[in-house]
């Protein structure tokens, strides 16, 4: 693989291309500040003009969020799983039908595997804008995003109407409903039930890792973040590791997997036979199955990258062990 066909597997941080119109609350104040990005595959985005950068997935969807301050993401769901961890800033995640059932504040280089089956959003609490990076469970993403009733009704009153087809259309700028398209009907009482209000003390041990927590256990070895087997056990159709300097061999090494490279902090010096480059915090890389490749810190000080490969698992709900 030449280096020119390895950076167009590689998205920098520099050039990632933001939409402001991606959700229904695009333009509801406090969430009218956003920006979506869709790295790998094409989201959950409900924006007919989103930029997607790598269309080709494997099994799995990454995206990011970039908020300023004080900006927050409405209540929603998803059928399959949403990974969070913050790349820059500080987060305060929500949950519940009214986002009161419970929260935590995550902290740069902290992971969330945010359970399925429970509203949730997330605010920027931080002084600067912030950005934290995604993976979405599945090829397609779980097929969207399922909204809380309040979240569509207000949006209606600032111009923006969600479609059926799962399509934005707003209506400040003449946009309606096409022929046969009928709004995304709100979810009833009865399925409404089905969404639990999850107390703190069920959420947090299972499904939050500290980043200094993991930078401890990653001295030697890679720590297995999410899996069967892992600090957050689940089985959403990938694997999440964490790894830092000295816990990767010197030498090459090659997976059948596809190999997904974030950096969260220090430069990264990826090598192949056939070329090297650099990888830096806010990158993304997808190494693809087979390919011989060999890891490391390009430079002295902290340094942390995520890996995320794909198993066999089915895309579905937050696995729950027995």
């Amino acid at each position: 693989m030449t280096p020119q066909e390895m950076e167009k597997r590689i998205v920098r941080y520099g050039d990632l291309k933001p939409c402001r119109t991606a959700f229904i609350d695009a333009h509801t104040p406090g969430s009218n500040q956003k920006e979506n990005f869709t790295i790998i595959g094409a989201g959950v985005s409900e924006a007919a003009d989103q930029h997607v950068h790598i269309r080709e997935t494997p099994g799995f969807n990454i995206g990011a969020a970039g908020q300023p301050p004080k900006c927050r993401n409405s209540l929603h769901s998803h059928r399959t799983a949403e990974v969070f961890f913050v790349l820059k800033g500080r987060w305060r995640f929500f949950w519940g039908r009214w986002g009161k059932a419970g929260e935590v504040t995550l902290e740069e280089g902290d992971i969330f595997n945010i359970p399925t089956g429970i509203f949730r959003g997330f605010e920027n609490i931080g002084t600067d804008y912030g950005m934290i990076m995604a993976i979405l469970g599945g090829n397609d993403a779980g097929g969207g995003v399922i909204w809380a009733p309040q979240v569509i009704t207000d949006a209606k009153d600032h111009g923006l109407v969600l479609g059926a087809n799962g399509r934005l259309y707003d209506t400040k700028k003449g946009q309606s409903l096409p022929e046969g398209v009928k709004p995304m009907p709100l979810l009833t009482d009865e399925q409404l039930a089905a969404y639990p209000e999850v107390p703190v003390d069920k959420v947090i041990p299972g499904y939050v890792a500290r980043y200094w927590d993991m930078m401890a256990l990653a001295a030697k070895q890679p720590v297995k973040v999410i899996g069967p087997d892992a600090l957050l056990r689940d089985r959403p159709g990938f694997e999440v590791d964490f790894v830092t300097r000295g816990s990767l061999p010197d030498s090459p090494y090659s997976t059948p997997r596809h190999e997904v490279l974030m950096p969260v902090r220090g430069h990264w010096r990826l090598s192949w036979q056939g070329g090297e480059t650099t990888l830096n915090p806010g990158d993304t890389c997808a190494v693809p199955p087979g390919l011989p490749h060999a890891l490391a810190p390009s430079m002295t000080g902290e340094a942390s990258c995520y890996r995320i490969r794909n198993t066999d698992d089915p895309a579905g709900p937050t696995w729950r062990p027995n």
